[in-house]
């Protein structure tokens, strides 16, 4: 997938345009907060940037190669709750995609590391599952819609 343009919304949902918000750091640029990186690599993940995500993911703990060819659709991400307290940082988030049948979610809390003043995914503990929104919850497409009016 190509990056969007740099005045559209920004796929992490933060609701800034893309040059605005995860932008600056697709190209280089450190994360304020492990939320912010959270929220970059999710962008990552959209996008089809593995480079950025190896870049991103400590040393210690990065894989040698990364494809995102089976990755699927992502549409949505919720932060849940975040913190930091000196070099570590935690990120609870809950990531949306669209199956085929309906809508999946993978929940993660992830740990980070800040070293040499740069914020790094070090690990995560996963599950994932089936969504099943109520006609009047907000829509898991990202779209901030009503399910019931937007992809019901």
């Amino acid at each position: 997938m190509t990056q969007p343009p740099e005045n559209r919304a920004c796929p992490c949902g933060s609701g800034k345009p893309y040059g605005e918000c995860c932008l600056p750091l697709h190209q280089g640029g450190a994360a304020s907060s492990p939320a912010a990186l959270m929220r970059s690599r999710y962008a990552a993940f959209v996008l089809n940037l593995p480079d950025y995500l190896r870049a991103t993911w400590h040393q210690s703990t990065r894989p040698e190669t990364l494809t995102l060819d089976d990755s699927p659709d992502w549409t949505s991400l919720r932060i849940l709750d975040s913190n930091q307290t000196g070099n570590k940082g935690a990120v609870h988030f809950q990531a949306i995609y669209r199956l085929v049948s309906g809508w999946g979610f993978l929940e993660e809390n992830s740990d980070f590391v800040r070293e040499d003043g740069r914020w790094y995914y070090l690990r995560g503990n996963t599950s994932e599952g089936q969504l099943k929104p109520g006609r009047n919850e907000p829509c898991p497409c990202g779209s901030g819609r009503k399910y019931k009016a937007c992809c019901l």
